[in-house]
C-alpha cells in the first residue's frame, strides 16, 4: 500500500466523497481466480472508506459478468466499485491496466491487487494503520505463496523458455517503481503478517518477465545503493544463488567480498569458493564460513519462508539491524 502521490482524477457526472483507500485491481481473462479475488475485499475488516477500482484490459472471457455479479454485493456492503476498461483486440498489459485503474480512483491511499491472488481479511487495515505512521513509505507485507514450492518451479519454467518466446516477455514495471521511489528517498516498511495469498500458475502475470531481467535490475541496484556505503562485505549463501551473485558483481563490488557464509558442512569444510571465471591472477578464492563466524555486513541470498523457519532463527540470533548490518537480496 502506498500514499497517492498526486490528486485523484475527477469523477465525472455526480461528485463523490474520496475514498481513504482505493484497491487497484487490473484484470485480463481472470475468470478462474475472480470469485476469489473479490470475496475477499468484500471481507475486508477495514473501518474506513474504501473503493475498488478495476480495469479491465480486453478480457475474452466471462470476467466482466463475474466483475458485475460482484458489484453489486461489495456496493451493497459500502463498497464503491469504479469499473474501466477497453475492448481492443489484444490486451495493453498490466502496467497499463494498473496506471488506467489508478487514473480512475479516488482514493488517499492505494492498495494494489492482482485478479488472481486474494487478501487476508486485515489486510487492508493493517496496511493502512502502517501507511498513517509512514506517510512516505510504500507498505509491504508477507505473503504465502500457492503452491508452496512455487518459487522454484516459475524460475525453472521460465528459464526454459525457447529463444522465440523470450521476445515476448516483458518488463518488471512494480519492481522499477519500488527502485524509483527508493531512489527519491522513500521508504519501506513491511508489517510482518501474511495478508496476501500469492499464486503462481501457467497465465500469471508474472510469467511475462524473464528471472534473468529481474536479476540484473536487482544486481544494478544493489551496486548503486547499498554496495557503496560497505568497504566490506559478506554473501550469506555459499551455494548457487550465492555464488551467481558474486559473479555478477562488477570486479570492484567482488573485492569487497570478504567472504561466504552457511550452515552447510560440505561447503564450509571446503574452506573457500574459487572464481574460475574471474580475470584476475591469481584466481580470487573467497573464504567460506560458517555464519556464526563471519562478520556483518550481509547480502542475504536465501529466500525467506524455505527452511521451515531454520534460516530466520539463525538470522534473528545475532541481533542484527536489517538495512545497517544486512540486507535482502533474494
Amino acid at each position: 500500500m502506498q500514499a497517492r502521490g498526486y490528486p485523484a482524477a475527477r469523477a465525472i457526472g455526480p461528485a463523490r466523497a474520496p475514498a481513504q483507500v482505493s484497491v487497484i485491481l487490473p484484470v485480463h481473462d481472470a475468470e478462474p481466480w475472480l470469485d476469489e479475488c473479490l470475496g475477499s475485499v468484500l471481507q475486508q475488516d477495514f473501518e474506513g472508506s474504501m473503493e475498488l477500482s478495476i480495469f479491465n484490459d480486453a478480457s475474452k472471457d466471462k470476467s466482466m459478468t463475474i466483475i458485475e455479479k460482484w458489484k453489486k454485493k461489495l456496493e451493497g456492503s459500502g463498497i464503491l466499485v469504479v469499473i474501466g476498461g477497453h475492448e481492443s483486440p489484444s490486451p495493453r498489459g498490466v502496467g497499463y491496466s494498473k496506471n488506467q485503474a489508478v487514473a480512475q480512483s479516488s482514493g488517499s491511499y492505494l492498495c494494489f491487487l492482482d485478479a488472481d491472488d486474494v487478501m487476508m481479511p486485515q489486510r487492508v487495515r493493517l496496511q493502512h494503520e502502517a501507511a498513517l505512521r509512514h506517510p512516505k513509505s510504500i507498505i509491504g507485507c508477507q505473503v504465502t505463496r500457492e503452491p508452496p514450492n512455487s518459487t522454484e518451479r516459475y524460475t525453472r519454467w521460465i528459464n526454459q523458455l525457447a529463444p522465440d518466446q523470450l521476445l515476448t516477455q516483458g518488463v518488471p514495471e512494480d519492481l522499477l517503481f519500488f527502485y524509483e521511489h527508493l531512489r527519491k528517498g522513500g521508504g519501506v516498511v513491511r508489517v510482518d503478517q501474511s495478508l496476501l495469498l500469492y499464486r503462481y500458475h501457467p497465465g500469471a502475470a508474472t510469467h511475462s518477465v524473464l528471472e534473468t531481467t529481474i536479476w540484473a535490475h536487482r544486481v544494478r541496484f544493489l551496486e548503486e545503493q547499498a554496495l557503496p556505503h560497505w568497504a566490506t562485505f559478506t554473501i550469506w549463501n555459499a551455494g548457487r544463488q550465492g555464488r551467481r551473485l558474486y559473479r555478477s558483481l562488477t570486479a570492484g563490488s567482488q573485492r569487497k567480498v570478504a567472504a561466504f557464509c552457511d550452515v552447510d558442512e560440505n561447503k564450509i569444510r571446503k574452506g573457500f569458493y574459487c572464481y574460475e571465471g574471474s580475470q584476475e591472477r591469481p584466481k580470487p578464492r573467497i573464504p567460506v564460513l560458517h555464519f556464526r563466524a563471519a562478520r556483518p555486513p550481509f547480502v542475504i541470498c536465501v529466500k525467506l519462508d524455505l527452511t521451515g523457519g531454520a534460516f530466520e532463527d539463525n538470522l534473528r540470533s545475532l541481533n542484527l539491524q536489517e538495512g545497517r548490518d544486512f540486507l535482502h537480496f533474494s
